[in-house]
């Protein structure tokens, strides 16, 4: 063996272990965000850009709860982290299923919100999403909400991603906002010494066929997640251990929906109710019943 091809097969060996060491630190930086936190949301409206005189501001909006954050899935590609929150009195506490959000590695197909629960898929290339991760964040019934794909950054001691993607209207607006209808967020997830940040520069956009999108105003979100003994979350950990079953089901429907490949709507609400209402219900737990429900809510 001449001595350019040994340098040239150590170079190859070399290339590959730091491709993969790389990969390892991006799944553990993921894996940090598991565990018992206590959350504090913080919202509020930064600039506005509006021609209307009446215009008003959305309300500073500072929550707190506990939430534990629970591993579902953990694969070589995949990591699926489930949220719970966890409130009311911490002797008898109440359990609320909340969001929950997927990694994939180097995903290249993707749902696009596009205003009005439409999601526009898309495809892209493999070299486009090159050792990056996918985030896809959806809803409390499991139907999605935004993705986005970014790469994982480790430098400085610090360890973060970053993506901007368009989204459905954040739940503290849409009951009480019709002047907008896509949120643009600017979202960054970074592994911090008491636990995790979600940082959020988002814009509030009109969208109408045809015409270029309108920004209304500006938005800064700062999630703090502190973490806390796992044993805070123990009623939240078992609820989720007796109904990971019924959920799995729900998962699975929605994978069948999504590998369809091919522009996503659907209904508001079905007999009056919207889908989390039917999902949530303790009746509901038959595999039948859970895909005839959410394929009532797919439009065809």
């Amino acid at each position: 063996m001449t001595k350019s091809i040994l340098t040239t097969l150590l170079l190859l060996v070399s290339i590959t272990i730091s491709a993969q060491s790389k990969k390892k630190k991006d799944q553990n930086a993921i894996k940090e965000m598991c565990g018992c936190y206590e959350v504090t949301f913080n919202f509020a409206e930064t600039f506005n850009y509006s021609k209307d005189s009446t215009y008003r501001p959305s309300k500073t909006k500072v929550d707190k709860g506990l939430e534990w954050a629970g591993l579902v899935e953990d694969e070589n590609n995949k990591i699926s982290i489930q949220h719970l929150l966890q409130v009311g009195n911490p002797k008898d506490p109440m359990i609320i299923k909340h969001w929950r959000q997927d990694w994939l590695y180097e995903n290249t197909d993707f749902y696009m919100f596009n205003g009005d629960n439409n999601w526009t898929f898309e495809q892209k290339s493999k070299s486009d999403v090159k050792k990056q991760w996918t985030q896809k964040v959806y809803q409390v019934d499991d139907s999605p909400r935004y993705e986005g794909s970014g790469t994982w950054v480790h430098v400085d001691g610090k360890s973060y991603w970053e993506n901007e993607t368009t989204a459905p209207l954040p739940r503290r607006e849409y009951t009480k906002r019709n002047d907008y209808n896509i949120t643009l967020r600017g979202n960054r997830h970074e592994i911090t010494s008491y636990g995790w940040l979600h940082d959020q520069d988002n814009s509030k956009i009109i969208r109408e066929a045809g015409k270029k999108d309108v920004v209304l105003a500006k938005e800064k979100g700062y999630n703090t997640y502190v973490k806390v003994d796992d044993s805070r979350c123990k009623a939240a950990s078992d609820w989720w251990k007796a109904n990971n079953n019924k959920w799995q089901l729900v998962r699975n429907k929605w994978e069948d929906v999504f590998n369809r490949n091919r522009n996503l709507s659907l209904e508001t609400k079905v007999d009056n109710k919207p889908l989390y209402k039917h999902l949530f219900s303790d009746k509901i737990t038959k595999e039948d019943e859970i895909n005839t429900i959410i394929e009532s809510f797919v439009k065809k």
